[in-house]
């Protein structure tokens, strides 16, 4: 499985197409909607998210609400772009253009400068549009894909909001992922800690307040993932090093922990390794869970935790110090319209980025042709580890 993304900003549509999923996967646009609408909510979210109503359109490879095998293809709109036509439209303009607007005063934090020097645009919205954390929409819509087909595979996938500005949420490690899933869905923040809650959105509203910005922890936890996903020979197919590129690939995040974490530099290693244990009902388990479900590059059967570090948004309202790439000359940075704190959103974002690099592995791994071979094969498979 793969996908591929295309679209700008404040440009006609997002696409995403996918190619890889197995035929006769039931698939609706409902599925689709669904998570769209959740990257969507969140305290702290900008004007945008109240234009946009994102929906998508299945264009191939679903007929009648089952997968072709065909590739997919999905499109958003933008509805932002009938405000757009003239400045991000794909007719010739003169030079000297009005209409054309040229951004050539980069902003500390995002993608404009360097952008620019690397395809040597001397108008950076060229560069903005496509950087811009809209994208992530295509990539929830890709990874919504993939939690319908883990979900009918008994396979689960919960984002919430771990951190907000130093604000900690407690460790919960007795809620099912159900309860996870619900006591996030019903917080403004994305928290399941309902004592740090009103804390979060203080921090937010007062960050917006000063024309500044914050960030946070977002956490994604997984159950259902069977023993020995992935790989330990090369590099490359050590899955837990796949999620953590995805991770660090989502606009702002810095950094990405399993389990403990960071943590475990801090600790010995009797503190740290999971013991292992086993019984005739479920087989090979591990005691704790330290490592966040990994050993090796592979899942050990144990629930699946990421954690990932988003920094504050650098579109500041109180904006900082930058250079004219036309004139040399020192310049307070631009205002484009931005959220305070979009780590709400963002771990909804993480939750759909996990979810692809594990619906990749698990049809790399078994058959996936059809999915009810799949079905069969991965049933198969748990019934061989529990005898083991």
């Amino acid at each position: 499985m793969r996908y591929l993304t295309a679209g700008e900003s404040h440009g006609k549509q997002l696409t995403t197409i996918i190619e890889g999923l197995p035929s006769h996967m039931p698939l609706t646009k409902e599925d689709i909607n669904h998570s769209l609408l959740r990257r969507q909510k969140g305290h702290g979210r900008g004007k945008r998210m109240q234009i946009e109503k994102d929906l998508v359109e299945v264009t191939s490879g679903v007929r009648h609400g089952y997968t072709l095998g065909s590739p997919i293809s999905l499109v958003i709109h933008n509805d932002d772009f009938k405000h757009w036509t003239d400045i991000m439209g794909d007719d010739p303009l003169d030079d000297d253009s009005e209409i054309r607007r040229v951004v050539s005063r980069p902003r500390p934090g995002h993608a404009d400068l360097n952008g620019a020097l690397k395809y040597g645009h001397r108008d950076m919205r060229n560069v903005l549009e496509r950087s811009s954390a809209r994208e992530t929409a295509a990539r929830v819509a890709a990874g919504a894909v993939a939690k319908t087909l883990l979900k009918q595979l008994g396979i689960e996938v919960s984002g919430y909001v771990r951190e907000i500005a130093g604000i900690k949420a407690e460790e919960v490690e007795e809620l099912t992922i159900q309860e996870r899933q619900n006591i996030s869905e019903a917080s403004p923040v994305r928290t399941l800690d309902k004592n740090v809650e009103k804390k979060m959105m203080d921090a937010i509203d007062y960050a917006k307040k000063d024309g500044d910005s914050i960030g946070g922890v977002a956490e994604v936890y997984v159950e259902g993932m069977p023993a020995g996903v992935g790989s330990y020979v090369h590099y490359d197919r050590k899955l837990d090093a796949r999620i953590a590129g995805s991770v660090s690939s989502i606009n702002a995040f810095k950094g990405v922990e399993f389990g403990m974490g960071f943590e475990a530099a801090r600790r010995n290693g009797s503190e740290v390794h999971d013991e292992i244990a086993w019984n005739k009902e479920i087989g090979y388990y591990r005691k704790t869970n330290n490592l966040g479900g990994f050993e090796g590059g592979m899942t050990t059967g144990m629930p699946i935790i990421v954690k990932g570090v988003m920094k504050p948004i650098p579109t500041l309202y109180k904006p900082l110090q930058s250079v004219d790439i036309e004139t040399k000359e020192p310049f307070n940075a631009s205002i484009e319209r931005s959220d305070s704190c979009a780590v709400p959103a963002a771990s909804v974002v993480m939750e759909h980025v996990v979810a692809f690099e594990l619906a990749k592995a698990i049809t790399e791994q078994f058959p996936s042709d059809q999915f009810p071979t799949l079905q069969r094969a991965l049933k198969d498979y748990r019934e061989e580890l529990r005898c083991f």
